[in-house]
C-alpha cells in the first residue's frame, strides 16, 4: 500500500483513492449514502438496482454488456447495505488496470465515464423509468425478501432487530418493505433517483495502482453540472435498556433459532470501540471462543453459536441454532459465559489466540482489490481511515482489563426465539 489520499470534489462528494500495485485489476466504486427511511428506502433500493441495467447511452442490458466486453470484460454491478441508520447504494466497476490496456487507453477514465453515464443519464423516458425493466427489478427484490424468509438464520435475525429497534430508525430493513416495492411506479422511482443526485452523499472509491486524476476529473466534472443540497444522516446509539423484551415465535423448522440483542454501550469512535470488538471475539466470533468451545462443544447446546459487533449502532449479537427441548438451557449457559467474562474469567490464551485470529482476518482482507474495498468503505462509515496494520496494532495493544470492562457494558436487551410448533 502506498497512499491513500481523499478529497472533497464537489458539495458532500467525497473522492478516496487507495493506490496499490499488487494487483492487474482496479475497482471503482460509488456509494450513495441517504438517512434509512421507510418512506424512501423501497423506492432507492430499486432505483439502484435499475441503474446498471441500461441508460441513455447503452439502452438495453445487451449492449451495455458489449461495452463492458471491450473495455477488457469489466464487471458492472449494484448492491444495498445498511450502515447505522443510513441506506447507502453502491454502484461498482471493476477492471483492467490502465497499466495493462493497449495504445495507452485509460480504461479507469472509460469506467469513470460508463458510471456516469448510467448515475446521471439512466434510461428515463417522459420523466420516468422503462416498464418492464422496473418490473424485472421488482421482481428480483422481492425473490430477495422471499429468500431471506426462507433462510431462518437470516429471518431470526431480521426479527430480533425489527422488535429490539422497533422504535429506532435502525429497524427498517434495507429495502424498506415487500407492500412499498409493490406500490412503487416508474415515475416515483426517477422523482427518487432526482431526489438522490441532490441529496444523497456521495462516497467513491478508487483502488488500482494507476494514477487516479482522469477519474477523479470525470466525476468532478459530472457533479459540477448538479445543484447539490446534502441531507446528511446520523445514527441514534442507544445506551440504557428499561425491560427486557422476551419474544416467542412459532413455525414449521426442524432447528430453532435463539437470537440474543445487547445494547454495548460502546461504539465507533469511542475509545473503547477496539477493546469491545475484540470482548466480542473472544465470547463468540472465532474458534477458540467461549460460545464455541463451551456452549457448542462441550455442553453439545447448539449446532452453531457465534456473536457479532456493530460498531456503528453498538450493539452486539448473539446468534444461534438450537433443538427446541436446548433453547432454556442454551440461553442460561450463553449468559453464563457472559458473566464469568465480565468477572475476569478469561484467559491469556484466549485473549492471545482471538488476537491472532482477529488480526489474520485483517490482513486477509487486503488480499483482493474488493477485499481493499470493503475495508476502506467500512472505515470511511467508522469515521477514520485507519489502515490494517493500524487496526491490527490497536487490537494488539488491549489488555485484559479493558475486555472486562467492555464485557461489563453489556445490558441484555432483547431475546428472540423462532421455534417449532
Amino acid at each position: 500500500m502506498n497512499f491513500i489520499n481523499r478529497n472533497e470534489i464537489a458539495n458532500g462528494v467525497y473522492f478516496t483513492n487507495i493506490k496499490d500495485s499488487r494487483f492487474k485489476t482496479m475497482k471503482i466504486s460509488v456509494n450513495i449514502v441517504v438517512p434509512l427511511s421507510v418512506e424512501t428506502a423501497s423506492e432507492n433500493a430499486l432505483v439502484g438496482g435499475l441503474l446498471v441495467r441500461s441508460c441513455k447511452k447503452y439502452p438495453d442490458f445487451t449492449v451495455l454488456s458489449k461495452k463492458l466486453s471491450s473495455l477488457y470484460g469489466a464487471d458492472l454491478t449494484s448492491s444495498l447495505s445498511k450502515h447505522g441508520e443510513s441506506q447507502v447504494i453502491k454502484i461498482s466497476v471493476s477492471g483492467l488496470d490502465d497499466r495493462y490496456s493497449l495504445d495507452d487507453v485509460s480504461i479507469a477514465k472509460e469506467l469513470s465515464e460508463l458510471l456516469c453515464s448510467v448515475i446521471f443519464e439512466p434510461n428515463v423516458k417522459n420523466n420516468a423509468f422503462i416498464e418492464s425493466e422496473l418490473e424485472q427489478e421488482r421482481r428480483q427484490l422481492l425473490d430477495v425478501i422471499d429468500s431471506e424468509f426462507n433462510e431462518k438464520r437470516i429471518y431470526a435475525m431480521g426479527q430480533l432487530i425489527k422488535h429490539m429497534c422497533k422504535d429506532e430508525v435502525f429497524g427498517i430493513k434495507r429495502y424498506g418493505t415487500a407492500e412499498k416495492i409493490k406500490a412503487a411506479t416508474a415515475e416515483s422511482l426517477c422523482k427518487a433517483w432526482q431526489n438522490l443526485l441532490k441529496t444523497a452523499k456521495f462516497e467513491i472509491l478508487y483502488i488500482g495502482d494507476s494514477p487516479a486524476d482522469k477519474a477523479k476529473e470525470v466525476f468532478a466534472k459530472a457533479f459540477a453540472n448538479i445543484e447539490r443540497n446534502v441531507v446528511t444522516s446520523s445514527t441514534d446509539v442507544v445506551k440504557n435498556v428499561s425491560k427486557e423484551k422476551h419474544i416467542t415465535e412459532e413455525m414449521e423448522l426442524s432447528q430453532s433459532k435463539l437470537v440474543m440483542g445487547f445494547r454495548t454501550q460502546i461504539s465507533a469512535g469511542d475509545e473503547e470501540a477496539v477493546a469491545e470488538r475484540l470482548m466480542c471475539a473472544v465470547l463468540g466470533g472465532t474458534a477458540s471462543s467461549k460460545l464455541f468451545n463451551n456452549v457448542r462443544e462441550k455442553q453439545s447446546l447448539c449446532y452453531y453459536c457465534s456473536s457479532s459487533y456493530d460498531s456503528i449502532k453498538g450493539i452486539m449479537y448473539i446468534n444461534s441454532g438450537v433443538e427446541g427441548e436446548n433453547l432454556e438451557k442454551a440461553e442460561k449457559a450463553i449468559l453464563k459465559e457472559i458473566e464469568d467474562m465480565k468477572n475476569g474469567e478469561i484467559t491469556d490464551f484466549e485473549i492471545e489466540a482471538t488476537k491472532l485470529a482477529v488480526v489474520n482476518s485483517f490482513k486477509s482482507s487486503s488480499d483482493s482489490v474488493s477485499g481493499i474495498e470493503n475495508w476502506y468503505t467500512g472505515r470511511i462509515f467508522n469515521g477514520d481511515l485507519e489502515t490494517v496494520e493500524e487496526v491490527s496494532a490497536e487490537v494488539n495493544a488491549v489488555t485484559k482489563e479493558q475486555i472486562v470492562n467492555a464485557a461489563n457494558k453489556l445490558l441484555l436487551d432483547t431475546v428472540y426465539v423462532l421455534k417449532n410448533k
